[in-house]
Formats: C-alpha cells, structure tokens, sequence
C-alpha cells in the first residue's frame, strides 16, 4: 500500500477540529452498508500495511526503552507499547467485530402519540466530534476510529510521545482506507505534542466530548482545563471482596486472574478483601499462590498477623499500582466490605466470590460501581468481552454512559415530531387535548 504524506498536520489545531466537523456531517449521513464496507477496508489496510506499521512501532520502542532507563515511563507502560504480527491481526479482527455490530444510529428508542397525526419519536444520532487523547495503547488507535466511524462520529486522537510514531503510521493507513471508500478522510485525525491537547482542550464549539484514557493525573488534568463534557475515568481501583461462604479454590483463581492476567490495565485488581471467618484459612493459600506469580503483597495488620514479614503495611487504599502488587484487608463482614469499597474505591468494577446466593443479591445492590460481579473475575469489565467489538475507554460517571464506552455510549438522540399543521394554539385554548399515548 502507498501511503501519501502529508496527511497529518499539527500546525492550526482549530483548522483540524474544523474539519473533523465537516467530516462528522458527512459521516452521520452514511448508511450501515457503507460504514461496514469503510471498516472492511480498514482491518484490511492495517493487515496490507503491517510492515511499515511495525517498523514504526520498533522505532517507538527504541525511544520508549531510553525513557524506561530513565523512570520517565514504567515496565508495564513499555510492554504496552509493543506490537507483533498477532498484535495487528487481532487489531484487524476488532474493526470487524464492529462492523459485524448493529448500526446504532437511527433507531427509534420511544415512539408517543401526542394526538392524533401528531407524532414524536426519540431517535438516536451520531454526537459529532470526539477527541480521544491517550498513552502507551496503540490498539487504542483501531478501536477507536473504528468505533467513530460505525457510530458516524470524526474523532481527532492525541496519543502519547511514547506511541507517536506508532500511532501516525495506524492513522495515515486509516485515513488511506477512508480515501479509498470515499468518505471524508478527516473522519479520523491525529494531532501531537503537549501545545496541541491545550488547544484542542479550548474548542468546546467544536469538539463534542472529550474521552481520557490513561492515568490519573492525565485524565485529572484534562476535566480541570477544558468546558468539553468529559467521559472517562480517573483511577481503576477494583476489589474483589471473599465472603465467608466463597469456594477457595474458585477465590483463589479469580483473585490470581484479576491481578495477573494484565496488571497494568484499569480493570486489574488492586485490592482483596477477606471475610476474618475464612482469613486464617485462606490466606496463607492466598500468599503461596500469589507468590509464585511474583506477586508483592501488602495488607493490613491483621492480614500481617497471619502472614507475618512476606506482607509489608499498606501505605494508601486509594492506590492503583497498575502492577504486580495487591493489597489485602481482613474485613469482619460484608458491611465493612462494601463501606470500604465505597470509601477507597473508583466505582469501576467490584466483584463477589460466595456461594450464598442472598450475600451476592445483596452486594450486586448495594455496591455502586459501573461494574459489580459475582464468581468471576474484574478483568471481564472490558468492551470487547462484553460483546461491543471494542471500546474508546471506561466510564466511572453516572451520566450518559457508564462502564465500557461501546457503540452505544458514542451516540445521543434527538426528538423528531411529526405533525399534521398542528399548532400550540389549539390545545392552549382547549380546542384540541393531548393524548400521549405511548406506541410500540
């Protein structure tokens, strides 16, 4: 594939985000076939160019490894950052899972019969322009512009230094792909450097909605210097709470697998908490078996009383260590458990290992997270293995769209009447009543 340069400009960022708007009508106005046919094109850009892409990413790597040397990112930032033939065959297969998903614009939510002829309906709709600023994730890149373009939104992404190269080579093939289906190619754009985010951050009349995927301070940083909406999330501090009537055998897996599978990502666990019924059991089987995993355990004093010097104190509850260390807490009971997860925790995922099936209705209740689960593990809070095809980042707020941001989370709706020469007049002076019966 040839790529033609000069696609990606970071010289007048509003020039960009204007655009991306114009790209965003257009985009709203393509059917379902059209979009499913612009992502065919884009999982099969990013296999046709692999070999530059990788390249790319080697050169990433080579950067990013002096910035691990010198503390300016982490082991589990760098092991992020890689790519390999499998990677961008799996990236691939995401964009067309999306485009194997129903088109979620247009449909009708409510229908009401205000009188008769007189029709309105809640109707689903693209939100506009969305500007993803990211670290470390080059799959970020295509499951974000994927998940644009299904849900007719341009996108403008920001990722970061370390992934810059990477990132630049996945767009300009994106983009390409677009050219090539006719459709606007600033449906998908890439902006760099630090100036350009507090750019973007300023155009809150054109930018829609601002999505954070990273640390704390960058998503932090980002809701205290911009008037975009911003949906996302500031730490993933998940627990998973062993209630007295768990089976150890199954806590033990989904506590090993919650911690891990993936321990820099935000859906890791980062705290257990262990009913003081079954702790002096438990623990120590807990302890071995983390250990081999090279595991590093802190805990409280009653979980030090129990396990002795292998546990350091927990210094902060609030931590998430995005690594492989868990800090254990020996709770008397599930009141305890659920005020610590409310007092210490993201309200991102939490979840319950018993066999009482009354104590995991009660925690599945009461617990107010995103994502609340019982006899599993908090690495399933993911869009993918939710069945979106993929996600542009995890939500913690209550409004919009909470948990994994989908296809769904990505679209707003509007109201659209239709009437018969109605006007207000008639009904004001009782010429004419309101029905507003609701319709299938």
């Amino acid at each position: 594939m040839v790529l033609a340069t000069g696609d990606i400009v970071n010289i007048d960022i509003r020039a960009i985000a204007e655009r991306s708007k114009q790209a965003s009508h257009a985009v709203a106005r393509l059917n379902e076939a059209q979009k499913n046919a612009a992502l065919d094109a884009m999982a099969d850009a990013i296999e046709k160019n692999s070999a530059a892409i990788l390249r790319a990413n080697a050169d990433d790597l080579t950067t990013a490894s002096t910035m691990l040397a010198n503390g300016e990112i982490t082991a589990s930032t760098f092991e992020r950052l890689k790519l390999a033939p499998s990677k961008l065959s799996e990236m691939a297969h995401s964009i067309r899972s999306v485009a194997a998903l129903a088109d979620p614009v247009g449909r009708i939510l409510e229908r009401t019969q205000l009188d008769d002829g007189l029709i309105i309906e809640k109707v689903s709709c693209s939100i506009g322009v969305l500007a993803v600023i990211f670290e470390a994730r080059p799959d970020a890149v295509t499951q974000i512009a994927a998940l644009a373009v299904k849900s007719g939104n341009a996108v403008i992404m920001k990722p970061g230094r370390e992934v810059e190269g990477t990132a630049t080579a996945l767009v300009e093939t994106l983009r390409c792909a677009l050219r090539q289906c006719n459709i606007a190619e600033d449906a998908i754009n890439l902006i760099l450097g630090r100036e350009a985010v507090q750019q973007l951050l300023s155009i809150s009349d054109l930018v829609d909605l601002v999505i954070p995927r990273g640390s704390r301070q960058l998503v932090e940083h980002i809701q205290g210097n911009t008037r975009i909406p911003v949906l996302g999330h500031a730490d993933g501090i998940c627990h998973v709470y062993v209630d007295a009537a768990a089976d150890p055998t199954m806590a033990l897996a989904i506590i090993d697998d919650s911690k891990t599978d993936y321990p820099a990502v935000c859906n890791a666990a980062e705290t257990a908490l262990i009913h003081e019924g079954i702790a002096r059991e438990f623990l120590p089987q807990l302890a071995t078996r983390l250990e081999a995993k090279k595991v590093k355990l802190l805990g409280c004093e009653k979980t030090r009383a129990i396990l002795g010097d292998v546990v350091e104190s927990v210094a902060n509850w609030h931590t998430e260590y995005g690594d492989l260390v868990l800090a254990i807490r020996v709770v008397r009971n599930m009141d305890e458990a659920i005020d610590h997860i409310h007092r210490y925790g993201s309200s991102h995922t939490e979840t319950i290992v018993t066999n009482d099936v009354n104590a995991a209705a009660r925690f599945l209740n009461e617990v107010d997270s995103a994502g609340v689960f019982h006899n599993c593990s908090t690495r399933f809070a993911d869009g993918y293995r939710y069945g979106f095809g993929a996600e542009v980042g995890i939500s913690t707020s209550k409004l919009h769209a909470r948990g994994p941001v989908g296809l769904d989370g990505l679209t707003t709706y509007k109201y659209v009447l239709h009437g018969e020469g109605h006007v207000v007049g008639e009904y004001r002076k009782g010429a004419r009543n309101f029905k507003h019966k609701r319709l299938s």
